[in-house]
């Protein structure tokens, strides 16, 4: 890994969809979807989608913060999922779908408790943020076909009916701060 990147790593529903919203990034060098926060070694989607394994749907971001910092990954991270449905992000329910920040320094960790009392304090979500701050654990790679796969598929039906809506929103905020 290049030493200037930094790692983040986030639970925010399918990993799906929240890898094809972070590899637009400028300063985002890769989006590794996975699994953590669980007690199986290894677990596998079929595993992860039981809802047994503890597990969450993940991606793993490196990212360099001279050209994109924290802070903003967490506002992205923020905006474009629903941080206050517990273990439910729309249609997929489960523990695997959970809203989780998983730091990898207590830098990382104040400043999700940041951006939290600030998101609370000024309202901005009618119901109570429910995304659990945890430290990061063992990241599980997911399978190959997992990777990529907004891209791979496109014309897939959830891909045009779940993702494309979130990504012309999240380009709508955030559109110049893409590649």
């Amino acid at each position: 890994m290049n030493e200037k990147l930094a790692i983040a790593t986030f639970g925010n529903g399918c990993f799906w969809c929240t890898e094809a919203i972070f590899q637009q990034l400028k300063g985002v060098e890769s989006v590794l979807p996975g699994y953590t926060g669980g007690t199986v070694k290894n677990p596998s989607y079929k595993e992860v989608c039981t809802g047994t394994t503890g597990h969450a749907e993940a991606i793993q971001i490196k990212y360099d913060p001279s050209v994109i910092s924290y802070r903003e990954l967490l506002d992205i991270f923020f905006y474009t999922h629903d941080p206050t449905t517990l273990n439910r992000q729309g249609a997929d329910v489960g523990t695997q779908y959970r809203s989780a920040i998983f730091y990898h320094n207590e830098k990382q960790k104040e400043d999700a408790d940041t951006i939290i009392a600030q998101l609370t304090s000024e309202g901005v979500y009618d119901d109570p943020i429910v995304t659990e701050v945890t430290a990061a654990q063992i990241f599980y790679e997911a399978e190959d076909y997992h990777k990529n796969y907004y891209n791979n598929n496109k014309n897939q039906g959830y891909c045009r009916a779940v993702i494309n809506p979130k990504l012309d929103k999240f380009m709508k905020k955030y559109g110049a701060k893409t590649k």
